[in-house]
């Protein structure tokens, strides 16, 4: 009967084996030269032969803003190519008299919308957009947030000098504001910056295209500031 091999000599003969190397990594991209493979191709997706129609399609049925590498993948074509065929197509809306829509821009996004001067003739069959006024300190603190962004209220409030609260409140439901997450610090403060809607509002195609803030307008915020607060006390 064979002798029972304890532990220690079942590991010295397997460490007597020889134990194949690991291969080693191959990149994919370089995988197809390797000798005797080929060449893979990707897989191409064909460009659609409408390419404006199916922008209108798209833009109409969705209704919101979509990305414009979004609207690239439906049209099997890339970034600049489909900007520049959603740019023709407003074109085509612009020039036409007899058509009342019109596509605008919202940073990396592009959305369809009626023509400013069909909004007389909308309001007397669609409910009238709600109306909303924004109070001096309002927008100060509104642009505060539009050229600090990401942004804490702390940070508004050292600015301003005074508790901003109520605007923030007040923008938030206006929907011309959102919370983009949390600072990492102590109390983890929440962070605030503009929306699609605020580009919408003052017609503005991206942060980029604001006025520079110049340091005298900041000084001027906190002048005004503190002329509120002593409204308030009945200085």
């Amino acid at each position: 009967m064979a002798k029972k091999k304890n532990s220690k000599e079942i590991t010295d003969e397997v460490n007597k084996e020889e134990i194949p190397a690991a291969e080693e990594a191959v990149d994919p991209q370089e995988a197809g030269t390797a000798e005797g493979t080929e060449e893979v191709p990707e897989a191409e997706v064909k460009p659609v032969d409408n390419p404006k129609a199916v922008i209108g399609a798209v833009l109409f049925s969705v209704g919101n803003s979509v990305e414009y590498k979004k609207l690239a993948t439906v049209l099997g074509r890339d970034v600049e190519e489909t900007k520049k065929l959603v740019y023709q197509l407003k074109d085509d809306y612009d020039n036409d008299p007899d058509c009342g829509f019109t596509i605008i821009e919202l940073e990396d996004s592009v959305q369809m919308c009626s023509k400013a001067s069909m909004y007389e003739y909308l309001i007397k069959i669609a409910k009238v957009p709600k109306s909303y006024s924004l109070t001096d300190s309002m927008l100060e603190t509104l642009s505060i947030i539009a050229y600090k962004q990401p942004v804490t209220k702390l940070e508004i409030e050292k600015i301003r000098g005074v508790s901003c609260d109520h605007a923030v409140n007040k923008l938030m439901e206006y929907g011309l504001i959102t919370e983009l997450g949390r600072l990492q610090a102590p109390g983890r403060p929440l962070l605030f910056g503009t929306t699609e809607e605020f580009l919408r509002s003052f017609n503005v195609t991206s942060l980029d295209d604001l006025p520079t803030a110049s340091p005298d307008r900041i000084e001027e915020f906190k002048k005004e500031a503190a002329e509120e607060v002593s409204v308030k006390l009945g200085i």
